[in-house]
């Protein structure tokens, strides 16, 4: 992106599809980011020198320089990290407006919802050290190719599937980072089925008869079968218990020697025995779902969750399409700013890159 291509005719065709110059406008005020027209005459301006320090690859000082030289704005590098600090509810307020005509309900052939998240580093000394970061929590919707939701978190935002809204009919992969079984059971309440992938210990596990079920006994007593598929229980803290199938399927023989010397290597690192419990997990991707078996039978099952490289793509996209990086300001409200100015840009492009439309839903 150029700074020159803020100031051509793209720009009022970049305002007509935010609402206009007034809506913009009344926007900006309402959500305190824009109060009078002093050193910046008007929130279309405003917005025009945010899209500029967040895409144009400029520090403050450099942006404020060029503002001054355009005549966009005259203000100092310290007023325009002030102004900055201000815009994060406005930025999503902003972004909101161009996905909501996006999402789409679940269709006859029903809509599979990819959940993951992908991080940016948090700038300075200290984030660093401490492992600072923020997290976007997405959900990306095939065969729409978009995604649906963004949620932006700190670091101590965990990875849940309560975070995000679901229809009716929806089926939701995740990995193994969400096999959590309270946020399970909200995605079942309303409605919509789960495919999941699950560590060996990802939960309270039960069999039909009520008993704890001893996973990685029955993936040992498998010894020649290449599938398991089977009803299991999984008792949340906050719910009935959730009746499910458990689908594993075991890995090519290479597959599944990588797993366990990774497996080996991980618990050296943290100076632990391995069990044999995660040398026999190893073997297999073990899956649990709500899918009915007769419609989507174990095979089917797995097809569906290597459907999960299309997030990652999606991800990647994301980053080296705007470039999408560590926000440079240490100040969370200006570094949130940052993120939402490249989130509402990759939207306001789509109908002039041609790239898969990306519509997400983004919360604080």
């Amino acid at each position: 992106m150029t700074h020159e291509s803020l100031l051509n005719d793209l720009w009022q065709s970049t305002l007509a599809r935010l609402g206009g110059n007034a809506a913009v406008e009344a926007c900006a005020r309402e959500k305190g980011a824009f109060a009078r027209a002093r050193s910046v005459a008007s929130a279309a301006d405003l917005l025009r020198l945010i899209l500029a320090y967040c895409m144009g690859g400029m520090g403050l000082r450099s942006t404020s320089a060029w503002a001054a030289s355009v005549g966009l704005a005259d203000l100092s590098n310290v007023a325009l990290l002030k102004r900055l600090r201000k815009c994060g509810p406005w930025m999503e307020h902003l972004a909101s407006l161009l996905l909501s005509s996006g999402a789409q309900p679940a269709a006859q052939g029903r809509r599979i919802r990819l959940v993951d998240g992908t991080t940016v580093s948090k700038a300075g000394r200290e984030a660093k050290n401490n492992n600072g970061m923020w997290r976007l929590h997405c959900a990306f919707d095939l065969p729409a190719e978009r995604f649906s939701f963004i949620a932006l978190t700190d670091e101590k935002g965990g990875e849940r599937l309560d975070r995000i809204p679901f229809a009716k009919g929806d089926i939701v992969i995740a990995d193994r980072g969400f096999m959590h079984p309270d946020p399970l059971a909200h995605v079942l309440e309303q409605g919509a089925d789960v495919i999941v992938r699950t560590p060996w210990k990802g939960a309270r596990w039960y069999g039909k008869n009520g008993k704890p079920f001893d996973l990685p006994a029955a993936l040992a007593a498998a010894e020649t079968a290449d599938v398991i598929d089977r009803p299991i229980w999984v008792l949340p803290k906050k719910a009935a218990p959730l009746p499910l199938r458990l689908v594993a399927l075991r890995k090519p023989k290479e597959a599944a020697e990588a797993s366990r010397a990774k497996a080996r290597a991980a618990a050296k690192w943290k100076g632990r025995a391995i069990s044999a419990g995660t040398l026999i997990a190893a073997e297999w991707v073990i899956l649990v779902t709500s899918l009915d078996a007769k419609a989507f039978p174990a095979k089917k099952i797995g097809e569906l969750y290597r459907a999960r490289w299309r997030i990652e793509m999606a991800f990647k996209r994301l980053k080296s399409l705007i470039g999408l990086s560590a926000p440079p300001s240490e100040d969370p409200q200006a570094a949130k700013t940052w993120i939402l100015a490249h989130l509402l840009m990759v939207l306001l492009l789509e109908p002039h890159t041609g790239a898969p439309q990306i519509s997400p839903r983004l919360a604080a």
